[in-house]
């Protein structure tokens, strides 16, 4: 009888470790500038960021160098981003999209939303960068499933807007503004969640859309808010306060949820436990207007108004999963910020690991990376390592 053992145990004890560290933060080469949204790819080394009144910069290399792109100069107030970071949009008074990582970009065919009064405040990815969904500050919303070539008026309430979430799929959309409403076949039909009214300013969503995170900057009487998170697509919601309130400006989540991040207009707090507990980072106090997030949460780019690009980057510790694929083996894991690649051994007493050739497989649905292999004839033991 074959035997299949599976080895994770130096990434558990990695992500325990890491779990209660608060990140160091460093600025980048970007100008210092009216910086208004940021957006990653799923493993961090391509940023993209667009400047309120100003253009929109990439970067290639994690944020240690920025590129200011051919985007023209506007009140740019959102960008988005595909997995891999080749396809963006982004929203202002109108929608531009790019196919070529930010080389070349597009005007899109949506209503034009005129500044000061009208503008897309929000716009949100699938992973694969085909489907696309805005909403604007004069209360429309509006997707596309052909990457911005042809955009569909959704049927929603009529209200101010404020951020939209999308799953991988592009399936599972959420939207805040005066209240909460979620979507589960691509913005087809909408249902109202059950949240208080009040000033939603941000929202993001897990890639299975089943875990959400929300901010708001006011509760009434001018109060700051706490953050609210769902783990059921948003048909239930749970207030998270943590000893200190703030008025949040944006949230951005890991591919699994697991760890949050939210900043206001002078701190930055993460959660590594999808909202249960935060921690406050030991970030600059200045302006702080978007954040953004690898796949494994290990990277957060942040954006200020009036200010520069900073990066916080803590080390992996990515848990393999392993189930049954038919009658062979199956071994994901949530796409890493740092390079591993995967290895076995059929005996733990062994010093040497070797490199299993299988050349992993992006699922975008789950953004995880994926090895089908055979059943071993004896035991087999597998771990992820760095190269």
């Amino acid at each position: 009888m074959k035997t299949v053992k599976f080895l994770a145990l130096a990434a558990i004890i990695f992500c325990r470790s890491f779990a209660a560290v608060a990140q160091t933060w460093t600025q980048t080469s970007a100008p210092t500038n009216n910086w208004y949204s940021v957006a990653s790819s799923v493993d961090g080394s391509k940023l993209v960021a667009v400047i309120f009144g100003g253009g929109i910069y990439t970067s290639t290399d994690w944020g240690n160098t920025w590129t200011q792109t051919s985007a023209p100069t506007k009140y740019w107030y959102s960008v988005a981003s595909s997995t891999d970071g080749s396809k963006l949009v982004a929203g202002g008074g109108s929608i531009y999209t790019s196919k070529d990582s930010g080389n070349t970009w597009t005007s899109n065919n949506v209503p034009n939303q005129t500044f000061p009064n009208q503008y897309w405040t929000s716009v949100a990815s699938s992973a694969d960068g085909s489907k696309l969904v805005a909403v604007s500050h004069w209360g429309d919303i509006y997707s596309s499933t052909n990457s911005g070539n042809t955009w569909t008026s959704n049927n929603v309430p009529n209200q101010s807007w404020a951020s939209v979430a999308s799953s991988a799929d592009g399936s599972k959309l959420v939207v805040v503004g005066g209240g909460i409403y979620t979507s589960k076949d691509s913005g087809n039909t909408w249902t109202s969640n059950n949240v208080p009214k009040h000033n939603w300013t941000s929202v993001a969503s897990s890639v299975d859309g089943n875990k959400l995170v929300a901010a708001f900057a006011f509760v009434a009487g001018g109060v700051p808010g706490p953050i609210f998170t769902s783990t059921n697509s948003g048909n239930t919601w749970t207030s998270n306060y943590f000893g200190a309130v703030a008025l949040w400006h944006s949230v951005a989540s890991s591919a699994d949820g697991s760890k949050l991040v939210a900043v206001d207009w002078s701190s930055i707090f993460t959660s590594t436990n999808s909202g249960d507990t935060w921690t406050s980072n030991n970030a600059p106090q200045t302006l702080w207007s978007s954040v953004a997030s690898s796949a494994d949460g290990s990277i957060l780019v942040v954006v200020a108004d009036g200010g520069g690009i900073w990066v916080s980057q803590t080390a992996p510790a990515p848990l393999l999963n392993l189930t049954t694929a038919n009658t062979n083996l199956a071994l994901s894991w949530i796409i890493p910020s740092t390079n591993f690649v995967l290895q076995q051994c059929s005996d733990l007493t062994a010093a040497d690991w070797s490199v299993v050739t299988n050349v992993p497989m992006l699922n975008l649905t789950n953004l995880q990376n994926q090895v089908i292999l055979s059943p071993p004839n004896g035991n087999d033991f597998y771990r992820l390592a760095t190269p």
